[in-house]
């Protein structure tokens, strides 16, 4: 009887050197390359037909692509197996120790792993191959798969092995050689390409962690006991995968073990790594050239053409791989094309977004296509309704919300609210609206003037309808919110604006500023986590008054919070921004550590675009690229488009809800970042402009918004908040007059 077989699947990579149709949020292996389905698909179908007994198929994937893996897998029959996915990358070594798991749970026994990215001749062809392999691992033996070269190969891993036959015994494993080394392995005849296939059993491989890597295993076990079982698969826990080391299964465990069998392929083998590798495979014409797309080609020879969405003409070319995207085209000598590697490190290294993310194919091509929508419903339908039914003509000040029926919701007045209004207001006259922006601006600093000041010369955090305190507490959110839109009334004419804002800022320096770890303080109790968000809004409004006032001291103050961000802010590895920090600047325990905002990377690109303007630190405009990167590839709901409230630091979803005001601040962010070496950004602002119409505004009665929608596009908000006025005016008014 044949001996029943569990196969996994690792599917979890990026496939840099298929760039630029590889991207991190569409991996290679998700892209139909033969015209026969996706190379996972194929996988699959591979594994599934097993002609001596059933072998059932379980993936290891990335759970930031479950959304996909789902769309591939349907339809298909998985035998028994499941998705299984992982909150984040940790390599090879934890994914094998997963699987090994998974198959103890139902008895001790064969697990196959093999990548999802790979071709082969025929299915038959590897499972008499596989098959050889059987004995051995039933044995104990660890075994592994080694594919004879038929060139000197220097992108592939190698295994030397001792012996003749179908089993041969492992002396050792050899990382990817240069040219000289690779040729000399030619031609010894006992090196053999390193397929990146295991067969084993389950407690074989077991015995083998404990011994190596007892970490690794314990964490793999604890993943797998708490992990959650849904129907769409089985999601291993961020809290514990997050401590895995991540390390292949090569150096962790198969280096260092003894007594490894390799079996010889009896089948044809390309791991499609390179555009070479496809050219090698795939069909060709009657000139050897492999031609995708809408390509014309003359006098072309053995070469790799690819195109989508766009003609592209060759001539007179030999021995090139061409491949053009929406976005980026792609041009190298065939036998260089593996070395795209290098071309992926310099794009990301000076934080270009072509490596992150997949441009959509229905993006408005017209640049300034929103500005009549934009012009009317701001000036004609949004303002007039702020600047009349949301005056609190009674009590002073301005309403906290707006109902669905353009009537307002009394409710206590936070101070944060109160100076946007004055802000949103102040921008309005600033960039033409002729409404009486004088009086409105009048009205919200002498109501915050009069009921909102502290005893210590700060302002408070909350008032009641009335006007009466109801939280004193001194936040530094609060203060950044009154010292932005105190610059903004000051530039626009207001006689007491300028007083309050040098009295803020004594207070700020007295009562806010932490002297000992830098930045400022969350109240002037100095309670809670340290957050970057108030920092954030600190360097806006700095930014603010410089602009207003041409004064270098606030530009100064703002260059401290820009030490910040570049000492402790900003993770180059994850291109991300934490919002919560112990006091000594690091990131908080648990979930908290990992949260991250979409919303607020795209306001901290625009706000380091302009810094870098006022400052002349130009090198702050890669990190803004990052960020706005980092936003697009791993923080968007694909179903809507939309930014998700928040993200982990590895692009896991932790709040799937879209408000409005990420939208608007993407918007400012495609502007500030176009025009400074980078990409064409102004597809970007009319797609981002779009969307937010499509989902927030235009569903919306006029002059108000849906601010929370749910994953699936569901309005969720019972109401308008005043706050979000200010993004959408700042957003709106800056595309106004880019285009305007």
């Amino acid at each position: 009887m044949a001996a029943a077989i569990s196969c996994f699947v690792m599917s979890g990579g990026v496939g840099s050197r298929l760039w630029p149709l590889s991207r991190e949020d569409n991996p290679k292996q998700f892209h139909d390359l033969a015209g026969d389905g996706s190379m996972l698909v194929r996988t699959i179908r591979r594994l599934r037909a097993r002609t001596a007994g059933a072998a059932p198929v379980s993936l290891i994937a990335s759970e930031r692509h479950a959304e996909r893996v789902r769309d591939d897998l349907a339809g298909l029959d998985l035998g028994g197996g499941m998705a299984v996915f992982e909150p984040m990358g940790r390599n090879t070594a934890v994914a094998v120790a997963v699987a090994a798991v998974l198959v103890l749970e139902k008895g001790d026994g064969l697990a196959l792993v093999v990548p999802s990215d790979h071709s082969i001749s025929t299915d038959r062809q590897f499972w008499e191959t596989i098959e050889k392999g059987v004995p051995a691992a039933e044995a104990g033996q660890l075994v592994v798969f080694g594919v004879r070269p038929t060139h000197p190969e220097t992108g592939y891993g190698y295994i030397e092995a001792d012996g003749d036959g179908d089993v041969r015994a492992v002396r050792r494993f050899v990382e990817k050689p240069d040219l000289a080394t690779a040729e000399s392995y030619l031609a010894a005849g006992t090196f053999f390409w390193n397929a990146g296939m295991f067969l084993f059993r389950a407690s074989a491989m077991r015995d083998a962690f404990l011994k190596l890597q007892p970490e690794i295993w314990s964490q793999a076990e604890q993943a797998c006991r708490a992990a959650a079982r849904e129907v769409s698969g089985l999601y291993l826990p961020q809290e514990i995968y997050a401590a895995v080391p991540s390390i292949s299964v090569d150096y962790a465990i198969m280096e260092k073990t003894a007594g490894i069998a390799m079996v010889p392929a009896g089948f044809r083998w390309n791991d499609l790594g390179s555009w070479q590798s496809l050219l090698e495979v795939s069909p060709t014409d009657a000139d050897g050239n492999v031609v995708v797309g809408d390509v014309v080609a003359i006098d072309t020879e053995n070469s790799y053409l690819r195109s989508q969405g766009r003609l592209l003409s060759v001539i007179g070319m030999k021995d090139v791989a061409i491949v053009a995207t929406a976005d980026a085209t792609f041009v190298a000598p065939v036998s260089q094309s593996q070395n795209v590697k290098k071309i992926v490190e310099r794009l990301e290294k000076s934080g270009r977004l072509e490596t992150k993310f997949t441009p959509a194919q229905d993006r408005v091509i017209a640049n300034g296509a929103w500005l009549p929508r934009v012009r009317h419903w701001l000036f004609e339908e949004a303002l007039p309704l702020w600047s009349t039914a949301a005056i609190d003509e009674r009590y002073g000040g301005y309403y906290e919300a707006m109902g669905f029926d353009r009537r307002p919701i009394p409710r206590p007045k936070r101070m944060r609210t109160m100076a946007r209004q004055i802000f949103a207001f102040s921008v309005a006259k600033t960039y033409g609206w002729d409404g009486p922006s004088e009086k409105l601006i009048a009205h919200g600093v002498d109501f915050i003037a009069a009921k909102g000041r502290t005893a210590d010369g700060g302002w408070v955090r909350t008032l009641d309808v009335d006007g009466t305190v109801l939280d004193a507490t001194e936040d530094a959110y609060d203060h950044a919110c009154v010292l932005l839109a105190l610059a903004h009334a000051h530039r626009a004419g207001n006689p007491d604006a300028l007083a309050l804002g040098e009295a803020t800022f004594a207070f700020l320096d007295d009562r806010l500023e932490d002297r000992n770890m830098r930045g400022f303080l969350e109240t002037s109790q100095g309670e809670g986590l340290r957050r970057t968000n108030p920092h954030m809004h600190l360097l806006e409004a700095f930014l603010a008054w410089y602009d207003a006032t041409g004064n270098r001291q606030y530009l100064r103050r703002a260059s401290r919070i820009i030490d910040l961000f570049r000492s402790h802010f900003f993770d180059a590895d994850s291109w991300t921004i934490g919002e919560y920090f112990d006091d000594d600047w690091r990131p908080a325990e648990g979930e908290k550590g990992q949260w991250t905002e979409p919303g607020h990377h795209f306001e901290w690109a625009a706000l380091l675009v302009e810094f870098a303007r006022q400052s002349g630190q130009k090198d702050l405009v890669a990190f803004a690229r990052k960020l706005y990167a980092s936003a697009i590839a791993n923080g968007l709901n694909r179903a809507t488009g939309l930014a998700y409230g928040a993200v982990s630091r590895e692009g896991i979803p932790l709040e799937r809800t879209s408000r409005s005001w990420p939208q608007t601040e993407a918007i400012k962010a495609a502007m500030a970042l176009d025009d400074t070496g980078g990409p064409d950004m102004k597809p970007e602002i009319e797609a981002r402009l779009g969307r937010l119409f499509r989902w927030h505004i235009d569903p919306a009665p006029s002059g108000l918004w849906i601010d929370l929608i749910d994953e699936r596009g569901r309005a969720l908000a019972k109401d308008a908040p005043a706050s979000i006025l200010y993004h959408i005016v700042t957003a709106l008014s800056a595309y106004m007059k880019r285009y305007g």
